[in-house]
């Protein structure tokens, strides 16, 4: 395994004096590898990514990027940093303005960074995902779930990233259309050597895409280690109940 790209240490996320959603919260995420994160609706997984990825500030705790501490990092140091760090949300649709086309929302990122991108260049990004050059010119609300959410990972890769966040990319999406991006997040990360945090309720589905698993319950991880470890011998019997909630995928 190679060396740590991103390490959560000791993160704690508190709304009040009495809501403690995030507790302690301790792992890392090795070049390379993709990380499932687990657990049930309100466990607390999607904000420790976006601590992760600094959208929002945790209590307490520290985030490191590549060796520096992206909680210290001061608006110039992490508007570089944000280049290489992306994510990908569950809602393909509420992730697209719906007044831009697509030739503008892939165009948006290089925008914010200063940069310029040819037509030629978005239409390659839109092959990448499997997506015709002609969707382009078409607006969101003229795709299907699946191709949506194709927009939204060519988006995320736009700078190549080092790391992505995969907030339950394919919930939203029927069975089968889930499988197929599912296998696109993996083809991508092989030409790429992406990082992925990939969250998830589904142990089947995580079992299939993600080297290691980190199990969340009620704000706390409570069990951590390799996929095929964890999936066939779980330690903690609020996992056995995750492993037995989720029928298999087939991808």
């Amino acid at each position: 395994m190679s060396v740590a790209l991103v390490e959560a240490r000791g993160l704690v996320k508190e709304y009040g004096a009495n809501a403690r959603v995030v507790d302690g919260v301790s792992f890392t995420i090795a070049r390379g590898e993709t990380l499932g994160l687990v657990g049930e609706s309100g466990s607390g997984k999607s904000t420790v990514a976006r601590m992760l990825l600094r959208l929002i500030e945790p209590t307490s705790g520290e985030v490191i990027y590549d060796g520096r501490n992206l909680l210290a990092a001061n608006a110039r140091e992490l508007r570089g940093l944000r280049r290489k760090m992306q994510v990908v949300f569950q809602d393909p649709f509420a992730a697209l303005n719906p007044r831009m086309c697509v030739q503008e929302i892939l165009a948006e990122p290089f925008a914010i960074h200063g940069e310029k991108c040819g037509k030629d260049r978005l239409a390659e990004m839109l092959a990448e995902v499997g997506l015709e050059a002609s969707a382009l010119e078409r607006y969101p609300h003229e795709f299907s779930g699946g191709q949506r959410q194709r927009v939204n990972i060519a988006r995320a890769l736009a700078l190549r990233p080092e790391f992505v966040v995969l907030d339950e990319p394919i919930s939203a999406l029927d069975v089968s259309v889930g499988a197929q991006v599912v296998n696109l997040l993996k083809d991508l990360q092989a030409k790429y050597g992406l990082t992925y945090l990939f969250i998830s309720h589904s142990m089947p589905l995580v079992r299939y895409l993600c080297d290691r698993v980190a199990v969340m319950q009620r704000g706390r991880l409570v069990e951590l280690g390799d996929c095929e470890q964890v999936c066939e011998d779980p330690r903690e019997a609020y996992t056995r109940e995750l492993i037995g909630a989720t029928p298999e995928m087939r991808v």
